[in-house]
């Protein structure tokens, strides 16, 4: 049977597709490029903010409408959205077969047997249930970059987030797991690894009473294969010098940190339900810096958060200025129903909110042009990611850029470079938020 699997969203929806994939793989169903070719279709769901919830039903009602025209035989729809609109999708998009919630994607193979069946099923298991012994999986992308996904969840509680009620409370997945998960995928070739979670700084503190995260990157570095190994999704507050200490020791471990700042108003930051202040923030930017000086530092913000004022604003670009963050991204506010903040009297209008994410992005492109500027000159490991055949160049990264969110490197090679080999290449320009080099040499895959 032919299968057709969209998988939308962040990286962690990501993880559970091909968690799915490795499931359903196993009982002879095939993957296929083609929707219209496909007997099953399955789409892992968005509905973190109103553009990928929209993007979300789009989908659903794209592929409702290939099932009634072509040969699909069931149509299941997963994730986030099936979690927060089971009753709806199910009420209003008869072409459905079968829900999965979030919390439920390990009867991934029970859903699609029901369907297959004339059966239409919804699957919703507690949002705090975590699947388990999922360690197989099947790469959606390039093998040689893989996320782990180290925790579900989240009992932060920002007024602004709807992930706890759709994803529960912050679940560590146990180590021997993620252990043995992170061995099949770099048996897999996978080379470069990186540890994302709705926040992972405070990994095992529910399982283990404490922050574990500086002991899981120490042994995920003991497995020979990984080469590089990268950090997402760090809350500032939770770092700790024992953490950075740690990054610091072990070479495989990028100088890379995300830090989701959001903003810097200490009244913002409280509305926000934000467990910490400028002067914290400030201090511990300062603090990571003093141990890891070469470290990229990566923030996300939110523009036009409800009762924003014109002086706050201006402080955030402000604080952009002066932090200077290697790469940030930012997103006006989006109003969740069920979230605290969406019922705040005091929204802002949509038109000046985009033109303060505006705004603050063009602050922050000064500063990475003049960084990247920096750069000219440097010798820098980079990892392959392809090659451009209309350019004649290949682009990689080096290890202040994440995959798909943050720039790359240019360079050109007589030879064949496999994606995925790590090599050594000299900065020659800066490209506005891009780099060109050229290769200085050539390192042995591991």
């Amino acid at each position: 049977m032919n299968l057709y699997f969209v998988s939308l969203g962040c990286d962690k929806n990501l993880v559970d597709s091909e968690k799915m994939l490795a499931l359903l793989l196993h009982r002879d169903i095939q993957i296929t490029d083609a929707a219209e070719e496909a007997e099953l279709i399955i789409i892992n769901t968005c509905s973190f903010i109103q553009d990928a919830k929209e993007e979300s039903i789009e989908t659903i009602l794209e592929m409702a409408a290939l099932k009634s025209e072509g040969r699909c035989r069931a149509l299941i729809v997963c994730g986030c959205l099936a979690q927060r609109y089971s009753e709806e999708i199910r009420s209003e998009i008869p072409e459905v077969d079968a829900i999965v919630g979030t919390t439920a994607y390990d009867q991934i193979v029970t859903a699609v047997e029901r369907a297959l069946s004339g059966s239409r099923t919804v699957l919703l298991n507690d949002r705090d249930y975590l699947p388990k012994d999922l360690t197989e999986r099947i790469p959606a992308v390039s093998g040689y970059v893989s996320y782990l996904k180290i925790a579900e969840g989240c009992s932060k509680r920002c007024t602004y987030c709807i992930i706890p009620s759709l994803r529960g409370n912050y679940r560590s997945v146990p180590m021997e797991e993620l252990l043995c998960e992170a061995e099949l995928l770099a048996a897999g070739g996978t080379r470069e690894l990186i540890v994302i979670a709705q926040e992972t700084t405070v990994y095992g503190v529910d399982l283990y009473g404490g922050k574990k995260l500086p002991e899981l990157l120490t042994k995920l570095c003991r497995i020979k294969e990984i080469e590089w190994i990268r950090l997402m999704y760090c809350y500032p507050e939770e770092i700790t010098e024992t953490l950075l200490q740690v990054i610091k020791k072990e070479p495989k471990i990028c100088h890379y940190l995300d830090l989701p700042v959001q903003h810097c108003n200490d009244e913002i930051l409280r509305r926000m339900g934000r467990r910490t202040n400028r002067k914290d923030l400030t201090d511990k930017i300062a603090m990571i810096r003093d141990i890891l000086p070469d470290a990229a530092l990566r923030t996300t913000l939110i523009s036009g958060f409800p009762g924003e004022t014109q002086q706050q604003h201006d402080e955030c670009v402000d604080f952009v200025r002066e932090m200077q963050f290697d790469r940030l991204g930012v997103f006006p506010y989006s109003p969740e129903e069920g979230t605290p903040a969406a019922g705040y009297a005091d929204q802002v209008e949509e038109q000046v909110k985009q033109q303060w994410a505006d705004e603050i992005m063009q602050a922050e492109q000064d500063v990475i042009f003049r960084q990247n500027e920096r750069m000219t000159g440097k010798v820098l490991r980079v990892i392959a990611d392809g090659y451009l055949p209309e350019e004649g160049v290949y682009t990689g990264r080096t290890y202040r850029d994440a995959p798909d969110i943050d720039g790359c490197i240019f360079f050109e090679s007589s030879a064949e470079i496999i994606s995925g080999k790590i090599l050594t290449v000299r900065v020659t320009e800066a490209r506005g938020y891009d780099l060109t080099g050229e290769i200085w040499c050539e390192e042995e895959q591991g």
